[in-house]
């Protein structure tokens, strides 16, 4: 898998605000007592659990910014597989900065791993089928590019990443335009020629009609397996079929059997566990 890394200009002004939230007004002043100031220390970042590792340069960032002296050496990087007991990367540098700077490294590197792991496992339930593990724009605010980042490190692909880079036509802008017509002739008279429109239907008279007015895409949004079979088979890939809807890891096999080109499943970034990560004597 190639996974490009992050800008630093993307993750460098999030660790700050963290950092500061963290120092408050006085500084970390238990490790100021008690570490001596030429003191140097030796971590090791260790999984305590099983899953996939991303987030590791946010977690540089997070230490370089208390103090520039650390170090990270990598040795499982982003997108790598890890069981409990494996080492990740050693820190090393002034004690006072390590320690510092741990829990915003550790809070951004559990949290990104946590998604890339839920992720990969809805990757692994679909294997073998042309379904791809998509995620949404149920982000936590702020984190948008860290979580859909942390979900190519798990092998997944991104839907939009806003709502000015792609149009989607959701039931409510359906209903508030007074249907599937109006709401797709006004959207291509709007629309440039390079942007994409999907359209959600809930059912296949909607998406017939949708198929009639010429999409590139069509969500079928909470539909069953013998449904979005049926769907599929319409589409006769006229378009992109993305199937979406309280999709599970147990629900998955199913839905991606029925030819499917995309899974979009929001909870992978809002609701996925940590992944539990610690910082322990090399």
């Amino acid at each position: 898998m190639s996974l490009n890394s992050l800008s630093p200009l993307l993750y460098e002004p999030l660790v700050r605000m963290a950092l500061l939230e963290d120092l408050g007004r006085a500084g970390d002043i238990t490790t100021d007592a008690i570490v001596p100031r030429e003191q140097r220390a030796s971590l090791q970042l260790r999984a305590r659990q099983s899953g996939v590792i991303a987030g590791l340069d946010v977690a540089r960032c997070a230490f370089q910014a208390v103090s520039p002296e650390v170090r990270m050496e990598i040795v499982r990087p982003d997108g790598s597989a890890v069981t409990a007991g494996d080492v990740i990367a050693t820190i090393s540098g002034p004690a006072r900065g390590v320690l510092t700077g741990e829990r915003v490294a550790l809070n951004f590197l559990c949290h990104l791993s946590g998604i890339a792991s839920a992720t990969a496992s809805l990757v692994a339930a679909v294997k073998g089928t042309r379904a791809q593990i998509v995620c949404t724009r149920k982000t936590t605010p702020g984190l948008r590019a860290l979580e859909k980042y942390a979900v190519r490190a798990g092998g997944g692909g991104n839907h939009r990443f806003g709502l000015d880079d792609a149009v989607l036509i959701k039931d409510n802008h359906v209903a508030i335009a007074g249907g599937i017509k109006a709401a797709i002739t006004r959207a291509k008279a709007h629309a440039g020629h390079l942007v994409r429109i999907e359209v959600e239907v809930d059912n296949l008279a909607q998406l017939e009609e949708a198929l009639g007015l010429g999409v590139d895409a069509v969500l079928l949004d909470n539909m069953t397996p013998a449904e979005l079979e049926r769907a599929v088979g319409m589409v006769r890939g006229k378009a992109i079929t993305e199937a979406s809807g309280r999709i599970t890891i147990e629900t998955a096999p199913a839905i991606a059997a029925t030819g499917v080109d995309l899974i979009s499943v929001g909870w992978i970034t809002h609701s996925s566990a940590a992944l539990d990560i610690g910082l322990d004597d090399a």
